[in-house]
C-alpha cells in the first residue's frame, strides 16, 4: 500500500478522522539507522493493505514532539508507532524496527 508523508498537525489531525488504527514511522535524512530502518518500512508498506505513515523529524519537528508529548511516548528516530483510537498501543525504535517486528505488530494491533 501506499506510503504517505507527515508534514503537519493539520495532516496528523486528518489521518486520525480517517482511521481509528494507523502506524507511522518516524525517521530522520541524516541518520544511518533511520535509512535502515527506513528500508525495513517500506518493505513493510508493500504487504500491507492499509495506508502507512512516515514523518522526517529534521522536517516536522514540531509534529514529531507533539506526537511525543500528546502521547507519552518518549521521541525517538527511527521510531514506529501504532496507534489505536486516542492512544499509541505499540512502539519501537532504532534497529528494532524490522520488517518482522513491523508485520507482528500490524497483525497483532490493526483489525
Amino acid at each position: 500500500m501506499a506510503i504517505t508523508k507527515l508534514t503537519t498537525s493539520d495532516d496528523f489531525k486528518r489521518v486520525k478522522e480517517d482511521h481509528s488504527q494507523f502506524i507511522v514511522f518516524k525517521n530522520s535524512t541524516t541518520c544511518p539507522i533511520s535509512a535502515q530502518a527506513f528500508e525495513e518500512f517500506e518493505k513493510f508498506s508493500e504487504d500491507v493493505t492499509e495506508e502507512v505513515y512516515y514523518l522526517n523529524v529534521q522536517e516536522s519537528r514540531p509534529l514529531s514532539t507533539e506526537i511525543a508529548d500528546t502521547y507519552g511516548v518518549k521521541h525517538q528516530s527511527p521510531q514506529a508507532l501504532v496507534f489505536n483510537g486516542e492512544e499509541v498501543v505499540w512502539n519501537d525504535s532504532h534497529w528494532r524496527i524490522t520488517y518482522t517486528s513491523l508485520t507482528d505488530a500490524a497483525k497483532q494491533f490493526l483489525k
